[in-house]
């Protein structure tokens, strides 16, 4: 019947030669189809002025055009010309022509050019990172598939990836490990690394936790039928490339059937697959679909090679069937470092990767003490021992978020760019993600924007070599890692630390410590990978609040990288260290500058004409970033609206560093919510949103009485727009609840838990496992089961050993 096929095939059209094959090859039908009927769609409701829904955005970036390049010089030259002619006309003019005598005019003219000069170099630096994307979109070429499977047939590096979760939907957790089990590639093994308490009390929590404790077990049970299937045609392809010959006709239409067979379970999955939301949506069209009408367009041109009696070369056969056993070859497994005792707990991402990485290459047992379970290195004799836990090491580490998805080849395609000849000290590559399309709130649309000018700006940021870890997704090469590892010891218990946590934005504050070793970053020009975007702004207050915490924190140390390295006699690019600088402190000084600008009544002669001309290509640029990428042009008044609701919550963020730098302390990870309904928001953020509209349209009222016109339209500007953002980013019902549940958690006073007395032992009678566990000096209740430290707080580093280690 197969031949029958091939036969017929000149006859037809090929999309019919490929669904024949479906009809009239009964296996390849009846293992294909499946019982389980499609899920039913909840209805959902879509705000006006949502997004509506369409395809993502194009993988490869389109080449920008010479005039977009010559736009984008031509709008630095005006920015920086404008910048000097109003420094020259609102410093230098105005002392030659009135002199030294106001002594409150000169204030005011220092503060203001300060705050307006800081704002115009950030918006600079958004132009020059955006002319290197520019030049990069010309010059990246894809490689070609045929040489990525020919040098991973030869080069088949070792790859694990970790997946940290919190509290997280099971379903939204099954995305993420479905997208990095179905990438192509060899021996891919995946862990979830469960952060939620191990026996939660609440019966919603322990639902959920079983559910992500269990998905491991039912992806890998999902992908074992198309894996043993394509394992056991893989040999036969493999004998034929071992003769280095021409492949058979019969060989040729057995991977095709392959390569049906898979594209037809894979519509299977997208079709049964519960979609939700947008984000459900992506993942049924764009992974599995995606992937299927890869398969699907491969199938037809291998039947296409049988009509023209094309020969295929028997190597290439075996590379086509082995990329079929790649994409479902996975093995995924769970870790929980909370139930161990001697692993560190602290509450954020950092160190849930970091107790896992410090278990890698090696052979543990779990072993019960006084403290609780700890892992302890197996013996020789242990090695047969079923309890035995093997951590293998890994040449490369995949970090990814447990709300982003991959695209197929992500990991084949960086992995191979690493593996180039010259790219040896590159640490650490990624693409930026994207915001998942067909946002279902305006809210999400807007900060989806913003998410999308992200991309742009981080392919620049490459361009000039000042590329940071963006912690979403990432391919990281372990010998890196091992440069910049820290080792303490708390409690007699070894921690190491891989990535750091002195802040919650772990990844920018390791970005710096692996240039300072050599090691260097890089954005892959592709867009492979998406991350969902906070749908309201309760829980997108907690996102960008983590955001904005750390900047200025890690600002001195990459000041000292600077400076040793000025001394070592290696020149750091200026525009190397201006992106960075401006990536970690522009949100301090543009929050503190759009507050000053809000309260304090700068004098009208200090706003000139000229500096909204040298401020008028960043806008002009951003909405023309924006038509091209799928939105509206206007959106960038939404944006300017959207931060200014946002302006409280940076300037916390700032605040929030400046007393973690005084106090030499860490803060807790503060997990963005990912829930069906909406999360609360803070009431104090509510009333500075309306403080800012309502001390506006204060402003405009006085500075109509004092005919102060400029800065009368400028509050008029900004208390329309916060009004707007208002109503159109929280909502004015929300706010009202939101306020009220706030003022009614502040004045409840919690009732006070009676705690119930100790049982204790006689007088003087020692805990004789505690004393045999902790020494003759042991001192606590009888009965007693001390908590193991593990924390690592500051205080409990006092007087530990700690070691650098660099390889």
């Amino acid at each position: 019947m197969p031949v029958n096929i091939a036969e017929d095939a000149d006859a037809r059209d090929l999309n019919d030669a490929v669904t024949g094959a479906v009809d009239v090859e009964d296996d390849v039908s009846e293992d294909a189809e499946t019982d389980e009927k499609p899920r039913p769609r909840k209805k959902r409701r879509r705000q006006w002025g949502a997004e509506r829904p369409r395809p993502p955005l194009s993988i490869q970036e389109k080449p920008a055009s010479t005039g977009a390049t010559w736009l984008g010089g031509l709008a630095m030259a005006v920015t920086v010309v404008a910048w000097a002619a109003y420094l020259i006309q609102s410093v230098v003019s105005q002392f030659i022509d009135n002199g030294i005598n106001d002594s409150q005019f000169i204030i005011q003219t220092v503060l203001y050019v300060s705050i307006m000069t800081l704002l115009i170099f950030s918006a600079f630096m958004y132009l020059l990172a955006r002319q290197g994307a520019l030049y990069r979109s010309r010059t990246h070429a894809r490689v070609p598939r045929a040489e990525i499977d020919a040098f991973m047939a030869d080069h088949r590096s070792s790859l694990t990836v970790l997946v940290p979760s919190y509290a997280e939907e099971p379903s939204v957790v099954r995305s993420t490990l479905l997208s990095a089990a179905l990438q192509e590639y060899p021996g891919m093994r995946i862990v979830l690394l469960i952060d939620d308490p191990p026996a939660p009390t609440d019966p919603a929590a322990l639902d959920s936790l079983e559910g992500c404790r269990a998905l491991a077990g039912e992806i890998e049970e999902l992908l074992k039928e198309p894996h043993d299937r394509f394992a056991a045609s893989l040999s036969v392809y493999d004998a034929a490339a071992e003769t280095n010959g021409q492949s058979t006709p019969d060989q040729v239409r057995s991977l095709a059937l392959d390569y049906v067979w898979a594209a037809a379970w894979l519509r299977d999955q997208a079709t049964s697959y519960a979609s939700v939301s947008h984000a459900d949506d992506f993942m049924s069209e764009e992974v599995f679909g995606g992937l299927a009408g890869d398969f699907e367009i491969t199938a037809r041109a291998l039947f296409r090679s049988l009509d023209e009696k094309a020969p295929l070369p028997s190597a290439r056969l075996s590379q086509l069937g082995r990329r079929l056993v790649w994409t479902f070859d996975a093995t995924l497994t769970s870790f929980e470092r909370k139930r161990y005792a001697h692993l560190p707990h602290d509450a954020n991402k950092a160190m849930n990767l970091n107790a896992y990485m410090g278990l890698m290459g090696r052979k543990v047992r779990a072993v019960d003490t006084k403290i609780g379970i700890v892992l302890r290195d197996a013996t020789d004799e242990d090695v047969s021992n079923d309890e035995v836990m093997d951590v293998p090491d890994s040449d490369y580490i995949l970090t990814l978020d447990a709300d982003s998805v991959l695209l197929r080849e992500y990991c084949l395609r960086l992995v191979h760019y690493m593996e180039a000849p010259g790219n040896e000290r590159i640490g650490v590559i990624q693409t930026p993600y994207s915001a998942f399309r067909g946002a279902e709130t305006r809210l999400e649309r807007i900060a989806g924007a913003t998410t999308d000018i992200q991309h742009i700006l981080h392919q620049g940021l490459t361009y000039f070599g000042a590329t940071f870890w963006v912690g979403a997704n990432a391919v990281i090469r372990k010998a890196a890692l091992d440069d910049i590892v820290e080792v303490s010891y708390v409690g007699g218990q070894q921690v190491r630390r891989y990535v750091q946590d002195r802040t919650v934005i772990e990844d920018t504050e390791s970005s710096i410590d692996l240039i300072a070793t050599g090691w260097s970053l890089f954005n892959y020009p592709e867009r492979l990978s998406y991350s969902a975007t906070p749908p309201d702004f309760g829980s997108l207050v907690v996102q960008r609040a983590r955001w904005a915490n750390g900047g200025l924190l890690i600002l001195p140390k990459f000041l000292r990288y600077r400076r040793r390295e000025r001394k070592a006699g290696t020149r750091v690019p200026r525009a190397s260290a201006a992106l960075r600088f401006n990536y970690m402190a522009s949100i301090s000084w543009a929050s503190i500058g759009l507050v000053l600008l809000l309260v304090f009544p700068f004098d009208e002669k200090l706003l000139s004409p000229v500096i909204v001309v040298a401020a008028l290509p960043y806008f002009l640029a951003m909405s023309s970033d924006f038509k091209r990428l799928g939105y509206k042009r206007t959106d960038i008044f939404r944006v300017y609206a959207f931060n200014l609701l946002l302006l409280p919550v940076n300037l916390a963020g700032t605040i929030k560093s400046l007393q973690q730098a005084a106090a030499k302390s860490k803060i807790a990870f503060a997990r963005t919510p990912k829930v069906e309904n909406r999360t609360s928001t803070p009431a104090l953020y509510v009333l500075a949103a309306y403080l800012i509209a309502a001390f506006s349209f204060y402003t405009l009222a006085n500075d109509v009485i004092t005919q102060n016109w400029s800065n009368g339209a400028f509050a008029l500007f900004n208390g329309v727009l916060t009004t707007y953002a208002i109503f159109a980013f929280i909502g004015f019902r929300n706010s009202i609840v939101d306020v009220v549940l706030g003022f009614t958690h502040w004045v409840r006073i919690p009732a006070k838990v009676r705690e119930e007395p100790k049982e204790s032992g006689a007088a003087g009678d020692p805990d004789w496992d505690a004393v045999l566990y902790f020494g003759p000096d042991y001192v606590g209740a009888p009965g007693e089961r001390p908590s193991p430290a593990v924390s690592d707080t500051p205080m409990e580093r006092r007087g530990d050993t700690r070691a650098r280690h660099r390889g």
